[in-house]
């Protein structure tokens, strides 16, 4: 009987970790391109080993004025230009979505707004690839879950592949 309540275990869990990375996929290749604007970061924290510290100029609009240790997790409507550059429009309201915005989902943590994530991995020694990061690239679902898949530069280009 336990053999059979593990093996069942197993294979719910099994089930569970691939439809999230089915989730993902699939968000991956039909979410919504968004690049957001990089905002300065502490230079001693841009680069720490394989990774780069992000933050957003959208935060720093979004939240100027507002204290994030009371905020709770939400969502916000961004402005998408025809390059696919967002720009903070307002917080969500009941009203639909006009054809340029999209809903992008916001987490605070420790004081902090975080999309998706707040740094991007590489590969060890590639650090030097990303130091003209001015974007970063979402795919965006329509309910405003994102996943973070690109740094590009001031044109557009992205980083690390030497492709646009």
């Amino acid at each position: 009987m336990r053999k059979i309540i593990l093996l069942l275990t197993t294979l719910v869990v099994l089930a569970a970790v691939n439809f999230n990375i089915y989730q993902r996929e699939q968000l991956i290749t039909e979410g919504r391109l968004v690049l957001l604007a990089l905002a300065p970061v502490d230079p001693r924290s841009l680069m720490q080993g394989d990774y780069m510290a992000l933050r957003f100029e959208v935060a720093n609009q979004a939240f100027r004025q507002k204290d994030l240790k009371t905020l709770e997790d939400g969502h916000l409507v961004l402005t998408i230009d025809e390059q696919n550059r967002a720009t903070f429009s307002h917080f969500v309201a009941d009203s639909a979505l006009a054809d340029d915005e999209v809903l992008m989902r916001y987490r605070i943590r420790d004081g902090r707004s975080k999309f998706a994530t707040n740094a991007f991995f590489f590969q060890e020694g590639h650090a030097k690839d990303y130091t003209k990061a001015k974007f970063g690239e979402f795919r965006v679902a329509p309910d405003g879950d994102s996943i973070l898949t690109n740094l590009r530069d001031k044109d557009l280009v992205v980083l690390g592949t030497g492709q646009p």
